[in-house]
């Protein structure tokens, strides 16, 4: 365990300095581990046996959190009340060698993990700060749920959602009230007071759903989702805006496929998406997370390794199981860890592919979660 712990710091320190680090025989497991984010089952850290696993053996970067079980249909997840989540949160820091990212998406208003009925406070949504489009207001709400995430010692929100709202019919953005506005400049404004907010209060932020979710007709979490005939340009201007201001928390890719893009893949496993617009056009430098890889629009067309092989050589770095689609696979980490274990030793994936993940992943670590004194 003394031999782990130090080759973590040593390389946490190597990475975080720019300097090399040495060659160790678990440097690649270890690599490997922080890609992976997941989802699990369970009121505190010791409910399932197989994310003690994760976290204690392989090393998983972070975690996931959720307040409904959607395969059993049950409202029992991770979440039931603020003192319950806070232990949680604790326990689940105190198995891990580095710190774990702590992921939720707690955007406001329907999209909100943390509820009223479990005890926390009540939020607004996107779409009614954009529609009353003031700076005061929002940054009003982005402060209270940054200073509840803060309190829960939850380090990252998976928002805000930076998608415009081009057609409020759309299942799964306009009409759960997801987005800001139309207007790519308002998207852009309020959303850069989310982010700081979020800064302020020590918490990671990140923008999705990209290369913009808006237009779609149908949901990702359930179907294959062509936006050719509706997406347009004018989705990537809240990215390419704060990324020009210096953004650098992570992205979220979408599931939405678009021919014109990538005639065939959807963007989580595009090259020409993520490669090629994404970190090429807009220069984005951060690390990039896939939405839920067990979402339908993914799971149903490729099988696990295909589409873990496409996602990294994409440029995606960490992949996201939420383990909360239509089926739960409590070893998910294991097989995914094996996969991309494989991937290299068979040189279909280099190591250096990996370590530019890794590196990534380490610096945000090192830039939020050891915040120079």
């Amino acid at each position: 365990m003394k031999n782990l712990l130090l080759t973590l710091l040593l390389l946490l320190l190597s990475f975080a300095s720019g300097e090399a680090a040495p060659c160790r025989p678990d440097s690649l497991s270890i690599k490997i581990g922080q890609m992976l984010m997941i989802g699990f089952r369970g009121l505190d850290e010791h409910s399932e046996p197989t994310l003690e696993a994760d976290i204690r053996e392989r090393g998983i970067g972070g975690v996931v959190l959720f307040n409904y079980d959607v395969a059993s249909a049950s409202p029992v997840r991770n979440i039931e009340s603020p003192e319950q989540v806070k232990r949680l949160v604790s326990g689940l820091q105190k198995m891990s060698a580095l710190p774990l990212f702590i992921a939720i998406d707690q955007e406001g208003g329907r999209v909100s993990r943390l509820k009223p009925a479990n005890g926390f406070p009540s939020s607004v949504s996107a779409a009614h700060l954009g529609t009353l489009d003031n700076a005061d207001s929002t940054r009003l709400a982005a402060g209270k749920t940054a200073d509840l995430l803060r309190q829960l010692k939850i380090n990252m929100d998976l928002a805000p959602d930076v998608d415009l709202n081009t057609n409020p019919d759309n299942p799964v953005i306009g009409k759960l009230d997801r987005s800001f506005s139309k207007d790519p400049a308002i998207v852009a404004r309020h959303a850069r007071i989310f982010v700081d907010e979020f800064h302020r209060a020590g918490i990671i932020a990140a923008l999705k759903h990209f290369p913009g979710h808006g237009s779609s007709t149908k949901d990702t979490h359930k179907d294959f989702t062509d936006v050719t005939a509706t997406w347009s340009r004018e989705e990537l201007e809240p990215y390419r805006e704060l990324i020009r201001q210096g953004y650098d928390d992570p992205v979220m890719t979408a599931h939405v496929f678009h021919a014109g893009l990538d005639s065939l893949y959807p963007a989580t496993l595009s090259k020409a998406i993520v490669g090629g617009i994404l970190r090429g056009d807009l220069k984005f430098r951060g690390v990039v997370i896939s939405d839920d890889m067990q979402m339908r629009a993914i799971a149903d067309r490729y099988g696990l390794e295909t589409a873990i092989r496409l996602a990294i050589e994409a440029g995606v770095d960490i992949l996201l199981f939420g383990n909360n689609a239509s089926a739960y696979d409590p070893n998910i980490a294991e097989k995914a860890t094996r996969i991309i274990r494989r991937l290299v030793d068979e040189k279909v994936i280099s190591p250096e592919r990996i370590d530019h993940s890794y590196r990534r992943i380490m610096a945000l670590k090192a830039r939020t979660l050891y915040p120079p004194k």
